[in-house]
């Protein structure tokens, strides 16, 4: 049992306590008792309300289902069903034009375009590493994945393998930063003259600094959409010695921001898994977070990287640039509650109303300079906001940020706040969400599969959905997308904030993704989420491809996508799918659901690279199990499927998963006794109990199983 201790009338794990007076409040100027009593007065002032708009999703819900059960099918009269939902409260009218009013936000979030990474929190080697993915080799990245075809051969270095890779980004060097004759493979070397690069620039405004001396450069740094490339210079280095200018390697600027996750891809069921990922979260912020592991036979310790330092071209002055990604952090959604703290009637407190109070207390650490390093030279905390359904919710996390600034001493609008658009609710009325929260807003961001997970769950009843891999397809899928930005765009977010994009799952498929997640800055979105800090650095090359904000200008006059499409309804319109067509979709869903929900249950992982049925890993997170569960609770409920064949998949995919995983030496096999496996009962709790799971979401039963597994079975 958690030892728990009284705080201002709470009930306070100890080692969340403990945590708190002797960590996140250090330094930062007060005291513990102003602290818990700040936190108790906002949880009796938010918990109330927080229980009305969850009731409030249940009953619409309830609504949307009635009306669904008197008009099944594809061919109901949409202008009725867009009044009904109007009626009912779940669209409301569009808020009058206005521009978002956020003020100090970083030149990350603001005025620069670049890849994002999302990092669990839990794990601090990978927060270390994502922190640490604002510069990546362009050379490294290249060379070790399919990003170029073939493959290095073993055995140490291949030199074939590096001169393809030398010769490619030497390509991308013409494109991004031409010289004013000639090409980069025929430089044989570089001096710094009077303020300028010499063999010159096509455009000599791209140099911008240098490192060394100017007639013996070791660095050249070029700025170009915004985004720098280095060149670092070293004619004794291996690859520099071989390289006619004396190249060794091309760094990028990759990652400009990276959300830190306590959401969707960390398994934090507990007071213990809370403090785990506040700390990670407080070390990044005091910038003294190391990570000691064990690496080819070898023990390593991460660090976060310094800043780079650099020359000026005119004077020689020196000047820095951020050696990290600037840091979002995410706080859970409104639904979950937590036993990290109990309210003075018992219940568990709102996990959310207690991570927006901890992550801006430790953002303090920042914003109070009491670090190695500075986060956010303009003074402000980022928290992105998940799972929000429609402009009630998004005002109530704007009136709880209000009281947490106040209960922190901290200045309106200090917390900026990120909004997520992976709601059925907030895509329809993101306008009316936006302007919400329109003086700290910094970010919207689509996500097909919590998005997709709604979609289903909202309609459930409206009939039997599409196959899940034709929803990327589906009417509602580009009027979702195109719609995120023609609102943002219209509300002002250009040059104020981000408009994102959702995550490139497959970080072994890097070939696939250059070519393809190019759209992403072509529609006009300013970031998108990568799976890796190499993806990161091979996205960058996107960023120099297209420059979104001229891509932002030419957007701006496009006609807004109504809500006919958004709201069209994924349904099956065809025959009845076959047998083998049923046998291939339940597999390829129950193979998703077990290969996350097992490393979830058993080991408290949130989030990892999971072979998918192909073998094929995929980075996956509670967004991908949330489509694939409802999909087949959908397909039950409709008698597409039944379920003893529900079963045989689960028992099939299991014996598969189980495969898939046999290297590792803490996984419990599932398929020798699956009554006994909690991980395959929550997996089977999923589909079945799918129904009637509040909007389809996966947390409540994950974290039930995964607490009994902590606690012994």
């Amino acid at each position: 049992m958690t030892e728990m201790v009284e705080r201002a009338g709470l009930s306070v794990a100890s080692t969340l306590a403990e945590f708190i007076e002797s960590k996140a409040l250090a330094g930062v100027g007060i005291e513990a008792d102003r602290f818990w009593k700040g936190l108790a007065d906002v949880f009796a002032r938010f918990t109330p309300e927080n229980r009305e708009l969850l009731a409030e999703r249940d009953r619409i819900q309830a609504r949307i289902d009635e009306w669904h059960t008197q008009h099944p099918g594809a061919n109901f009269d949409a202008k009725a069903y867009q009044a009904f939902l109007r009626e009912i409260g779940y669209l409301v009218d569009e808020p009058a034009p206005f521009r978002i009013e956020s003020k100090n936000v970083d030149a990350e979030v603001a005025t620069m375009a670049g890849p994002q990474l999302v990092v669990p929190a839990l794990n601090d080697r990978f927060v270390l590493n994502a922190a640490n993915a604002r510069w990546g080799s362009l050379y490294d990245a290249f060379y070790g994945t399919d990003a170029l075809p073939g493959k290095p051969k073993a055995g140490g270095y291949d030199a074939e393998r590096g001169a393809q890779v030398i010769a490619r980004v030497k390509a991308f060097l013409d494109e991004a930063i031409p010289l004013a004759s000639g090409k980069h493979a025929d430089v044989t070397g570089w001096r710094v003259v009077d303020g300028k690069v010499s063999p010159a620039l096509a455009d000599p405004a791209l140099f911008v600094g240098y490192r060394g001396e100017p007639d013996n450069p070791t660095g050249l740094l070029f700025r170009h959409n915004g985004l720098a490339i280095e060149l670092v210079i070293d004619r004794k280095h291996p690859i520099g010695s071989q390289d006619p200018a004396g190249i060794a390697d091309v760094v990028l600027e990759a990652a400009l921001t990276t959300i830190v996750d306590l959401e969707d891809s960390v398994a934090a069921v507990d007071a213990e898994d809370k403090v785990s990922g506040y700390s990670n979260w407080l070390g990044l912020m005091r910038g003294d977070l190391e990570a000691t592991f064990e690496k080819g036979g070898r023990m390593m310790t991460r660090k976060l990287a310094g800043d780079r330092v650099w020359r000026a071209p005119q004077d020689g002055a020196e000047f820095t640039l951020p050696g990290r990604s600037l840091l979002f952090v995410r706080n859970v959604g409104h639904l979950m509650t937590t036993p990290a703290v109990r309210l003075p009637d018992g219940s568990e407190a709102f996990e959310g109303i207690l991570d927006a109070m901890v992550t801006a207390l430790i953002g303090m650490h920042d914003l109070k300079g009491l670090g190695h390093y500075r986060n956010s030279r303009e003074g402000s905390i980022y928290i992105v906001k998940p799972k929000m359904h429609g402009p009630k919710e998004a005002a109530f996390a704007n009136r709880l940020f209000d009281a947490v600034e106040d209960a922190l001493g901290l200045a309106r609008h200090t917390l900026k706040l990120g909004l997520m658009d992976e709601e059925r609710r907030t895509s329809a009325n993101l306008a009316a969400c936006i302007e919400a929260v329109k003086g700290r807003i910094v970010f919207i961001n689509t996500g097909f599969l919590d998005r997709t997970g709604d979609e289903i769950h909202t309609s459930m009843r409206a009939g039997a959905m599409i196959r899940k891999g034709a929803m990327k397809s589906s009417t509602w899928i580009q009027a979702y997308e195109d719609r995120n930005v023609c609102i943002g765009l219209a509300c002002g977010f250009s040059g104020v904030g981000q408009i994102g994009k959702g995550m490139w799952a497959a970080p072994d498929r890097m070939a696939d993704m250059l070519e393809q997640k190019i759209g992403h800055p072509r529609s006009g979105a300013t970031t998108a989420w990568v799976p890796s800090p190499t993806a990161a650095t091979l996205h960058a090359l996107h960023y120099h491809q297209v420059d979104v904000f001229e891509q932002q200008k030419a957007l701006a006059g496009k006609a807004t996508p109504g809500l006919d499409a958004l709201l069209s309804i994924p349904l099956h319109t065809g025959g009845a799918f076959s047998e083998e067509e049923i046998r291939e979709e339940l597999d390829n869903n129950a193979q998703g659901i077990l290969g996350y929900v097992v490393r979830w249950v058993d080991q408290g992982i949130g989030c990892s690279k999971v072979p998918d049925i192909h073998d094929v890993g995929l980075m996956e997170d509670r967004a991908t199990l949330r489509i694939s569960s409802q999909h087949i609770a959908n397909w039950l409920l409709h008698g597409v499927c039944t379920k003893e064949q529900v079963e045989a998949a689960l028992l099939r995919m299991a014996a598969k998963v189980d495969a898939q995983n046999a290297g590792d030496p803490l996984y419990r096999p599932m398929a020798p006794n699956p009554d006994k496996s909690l991980a395959f009962q929550a997996a089977r709790a999923l589909v079945f109990e799918g129904v009637s799971q509040p909007n389809g979401y996966t947390e409540p039963l994950l974290h039930q199983f995964r607490a009994r597994v902590k606690r012994g079975g």
